[in-house]
């Protein structure tokens, strides 16, 4: 037997591999943060034979509420994930039993979401007469920072920005632009049709291609978390921020959306902006019409859980949307999903997984139209 980890977002350590009832695993670090919680492996040569994984400081990662419900994903030909069975988290340890049917299987905290997947989603985008892919930059690392670019800019079109994977380890927030790019770039649809006329969208994929290359949860190549930068980016060490910003600043922002995904509760929801300091009636009123859109549109949607107020404290403009509704005076949200999967409509083969994080993509363009189509409240989407 044999556990490998050396490949694109793989992450583990191995403390002992003494038969398939004796595998002693611990969660592996973010590579500069003392962070831990993502994992992604291959065991080798276990085809047939029961096997007990322990993640024995499973305690000690970022969000050990997490575990509880918890189930790891596993995959043969790394296309199709499932879950599998998390005998518990007990004791501090988390707990995973599984009888492979081949010899070689990887796991994983949530379905994965390549780097190779990532640029031949560029790749698709760039060869559509709808859309532009335009480097922003590089990071910390050198990997190129990409936008894409849905639309042709002019005064009538507002800018919509939508960004995913500011944690790396949040795939599902990946798939969900997937599923959002595929259904905007089709020329028979008629709602993405609508869009791309009264709209520039800016979309970037992967916030944090060098987290997620290095098996990351939540912070890039120098230790930063992503979505703590927005107040203050340094250029040195949270570029990707920086650049982001940069754009943000030349274009305006009539919409901001920010995915992510939410270690413990098992629901899809947004965190609002309500407690940004200037949120205005207006500002309330444009907020409400379009998460009541969301819900009309997207039934694993809801608004009964979610975080609560307060949860962010004196970091709340140091966080992407926050600091975006703050300076933009626009609606600008961030969207959870759960790694575990939706209480609501629970699917007890994958949980949560890509494909429902993609169809949940493709649902919000018809909120976006509806947005953009609310015209009688006026406002500025420029920065003051």
């Amino acid at each position: 037997m044999r556990i490998s980890s050396a490949f694109d977002a793989g992450a583990i350590e191995v403390l002992e591999l003494d038969g398939p009832q004796n595998i002693r695993l611990r969660l592996r670090a973010d590579n500069a943060a003392d962070i831990r919680q993502w994992f992604h492996f291959r065991l080798l040569d276990a085809a047939h034979k029961p096997v007990r994984m322990v993640f024995e400081n499973a305690a000690q990662a970022a969000y050990p509420d997490g575990w509880p419900g918890y189930r790891c994903v596993a995959s043969y030909d790394r296309q199709h994930w499932f879950r599998v069975a998390t005998t518990g988290y007990e004791g501090g340890q988390l707990i995973v039993e599984h009888t492979p049917e081949r010899n070689s299987v990887y796991y994983a905290y949530f379905e994965p979401y390549s780097h190779e997947r990532h640029l031949d989603l560029l790749a698709r985008a760039e060869a559509s007469s709808f859309a532009d892919v335009r480097n922003l930059g590089a990071t910390v690392d050198g990997r190129d920072l990409d936008v894409v670019v849905v639309g042709e800019p002019a005064p009538t079109r507002k800018p919509i920005w939508i960004i995913a994977r500011q944690h790396p380890g949040e795939t599902m927030a990946e798939w969900f632009v997937e599923g959002l790019l595929e259904r905007l770039l089709d020329g028979a649809d008629a709602v993405a049709r609508k869009v791309r006329e009264q709209a520039v969208l800016y979309i970037v994929p992967n916030m944090n291609p060098d987290g997620a290359a290095r098996g990351n949860l939540r912070t890039n190549a120098a230790g930063r978390n992503l979505n703590r930068e927005w107040r203050a980016p340094e250029l040195s060490a949270s570029p990707e921020v920086f650049l982001v910003r940069e754009a943000m600043q030349e274009t305006g922002c009539e919409l901001f959306v920010d995915i992510h995904g939410d270690e413990a509760l098992s629901y899809v929801f947004f965190s609002t902006a309500e407690e940004v300091p200037g949120f205005t009636a207006r500002a309330a009123r444009q907020q409400a019409r379009f998460i009541d859109s969301v819900r009309q549109v997207a039934p694993d949607f809801q608004t009964a859980k979610g975080y609560m107020p307060g949860r962010f404290g004196e970091e709340l403009l140091t966080l992407a949307s926050k600091w975006v509704a703050n300076h933009f005076s626009c609606v600008s949200l961030t969207l959870e999903m759960p790694f575990k999967d939706n209480a609501n409509l629970p699917d007890e083969a994958v949980g949560w997984n890509g494909a429902r994080s993609k169809r949940l993509g493709a649902a919000m363009l018809d909120p976006i139209l509806h947005h953009l189509s609310d015209s009688s409240d006026p406002g500025s989407s420029r920065p003051d």
